[in-house]
């Protein structure tokens, strides 16, 4: 019961989804929550909608972690005290601290049409997403399952 409680209260702090946010909303949401991963992104940019799909297939799976998206362009404040020069820029925020960042598609192979999974993989790498114990173990149990079957 606790679990479901505390799955309640994330998504009332807008976890589970990928949301686009105002520059005056930047700094509560990102110090509201531990684990904030924040999509600076051009509406225009074809990359940054390339980055926005693979955000927006990992939100729901990852509530521990609060995903948004920020447009560069109505947020120039934040993109020059952040130091933001290149889009897409992912910045990983930690308590309110401003950590890792992504800039481009050089930390998921430097290609347009790398899987979602490879961008999971390195967030999980860095501590920004985290698989669930009870999940890993259920997928276990599947796999060892299937392979017991094919025996």
């Amino acid at each position: 019961m606790k679990e479901a409680e505390k799955r309640q209260e994330m998504k009332k702090q807008g976890h589970g989804e990928y949301r686009d946010i105002t520059e005056g909303d930047f700094l509560g949401e990102v110090t509201a929550s531990e684990l904030v991963i924040c999509h600076f992104y051009h509406w225009e940019f074809y990359r940054c909608k390339i980055m926005d799909k693979h955000l927006k297939a990992l939100a729901p799976k990852y509530l521990d972690t609060k995903f948004l998206k920020l447009d560069a362009e109505n947020a120039p404040f934040f993109i020059s005290k952040l130091g933001i020069k290149t889009l897409p820029c992912v910045i990983l925020f930690r308590k309110g601290i401003a950590g890792d960042r992504l800039v481009g598609f050089q930390d998921v192979g430097g290609r347009d049409d790398f899987p979602t999974r490879r961008l999971e993989n390195l967030l999980i790498k860095k501590g920004m997403i985290r698989i669930r114990k009870k999940k890993t173990r259920r997928i276990i149990l599947k796999v060892n399952a299937l392979l017991s079957d094919h025996h």
